[in-house]
């Protein structure tokens, strides 16, 4: 486990507390049950940006805490585990685009808003069912940008995407020229296809031709987080099952099976924690990010997925019903297998990187 200072650790338990006490799976259910397209509670959210959760990676001389990536993953975990809804990772990945590339004067425009929760960033990059960052039609002519993108997580309460174009990364304030189609995914939070239609777009001028990877890197490893927070959840509530589930009289977790099966997780967890906390620290060292954002994801893919299989498996029928919450691990987990990169694509990527 990485080694916390700390004011990190007073930020993952104060994150720890709030999630459990006021942010359990039941408010999860209640803002499934709302049917909002914005699929998050605003009041939450503002506690949170309150909190100071909104601005961990924004520089304080803009309004937040410049604690770094670490920091945010360790929040992150906490949200994951409660399911908690809300736009805050990729508003965090949308600050980061503006921290990166943005001129004083965007810097100076966005992230105070960004930060104290007055405003609400997200990130637009892929135009097809898969991730792919090479192929980009989206063009911007005479400062209007054109061009849809696909599956734009937490796209209805935007109030800024940042969107990439063939030129790289530019930002675009909901309003004229922009529309939303909504996209219903097995998760049940807010997924758009957003067109862009001669909507006014500021670019990003900084950061160089790596803004891109630089950005979706980082939205890597806080994705990879949230998918850590969500399999230590799964893998503990699992435990607790096979604990008191008694079947043939005896409890499930005598049978040596069992026990080989949840050690076998165990060890998965431990090897994505660690590949999720080193991804986190290699983005605030700026050493070997591209490789480290690729390997926690990969990672954080394999086991979540593996996770949230076996959790569904070992609660047996139930774990399929709607009243256990284990389900729920799994439609979120298979959203966010796909987003950033898939498997496959993240290991293809990696030889790449590698010279293969």
């Amino acid at each position: 486990m990485a080694v916390l200072n700390e004011e990190q650790e007073m930020l993952r338990d104060m994150a720890r507390e709030w999630t459990v006490n006021e942010s359990p799976v039941t408010e999860f259910r209640k803002v499934r049950a709302s049917g909002e397209p914005e699929a998050f509670n605003r009041d939450a959210y503002a506690t949170m940006a309150q909190m100071g959760w909104a601005g961990v990676i924004i520089p304080e001389e803009h309004g937040g805490s410049d604690f770094g990536f670490l920091s945010a993953g360790l929040v992150v975990e906490e949200l994951g585990k409660t399911l908690t809804a809300s736009p805050l990772v990729m508003n965090t990945v949308a600050a980061s685009a503006i921290v990166l590339g943005g001129s004083d004067e965007q810097k100076a425009k966005w992230l105070p808003k960004l930060a104290s929760g007055e405003a609400i960033a997200t990130l637009a990059v892929d135009e097809g069912p898969n991730h792919d960052p090479a192929e980009i039609a989206t063009a911007v002519s005479d400062g209007k940008i054109s061009g849809t993108k696909a599956f734009v997580h937490e796209a209805h309460g935007a109030d800024l995407f940042v969107v990439a174009a063939k030129d790289g990364l530019y930002l675009v304030e909901k309003g004229d020229g922009v529309s939303l189609t909504t996209r219903k995914l097995t998760d049940q939070r807010s997924h758009a296809d957003v067109t862009f239609d001669g909507a006014a777009a500021d670019k990003l001028a900084k950061g160089g031709d790596s803004l891109l990877d630089d950005v979706l890197d980082r939205a890597r490893v806080l994705v990879s987080a949230e998918m850590l927070g969500m399999a230590q959840q799964v893998f503990d509530d699992t435990l607790d099952y096979l604990k008191q589930r008694v079947q043939f009289n005896q409890v499930l977790a005598s049978f040596q099976a069992l026990q080989h099966r949840m050690a076998d997780l165990f060890a998965d967890l431990a090897q994505m924690r660690s590949a999720v906390e080193a991804g986190l620290q290699a983005v605030d060292g700026g050493f070997g990010v591209a490789r480290a954002a690729t390997i926690a994801k990969a990672e954080a893919n394999r086991v979540m997925h593996k996770m949230a299989n076996e959790g569904i498996q070992l609660h047996g029928g139930i774990g399929m019903t709607d009243e256990y919450d284990v389900g729920f691990y799994l439609k979120r987990a298979r959203v966010l297998e796909a987003s950033f990169g898939s498997s496959s694509w993240l290991k293809d990527r990696f030889a790449r990187l590698s010279g293969y």
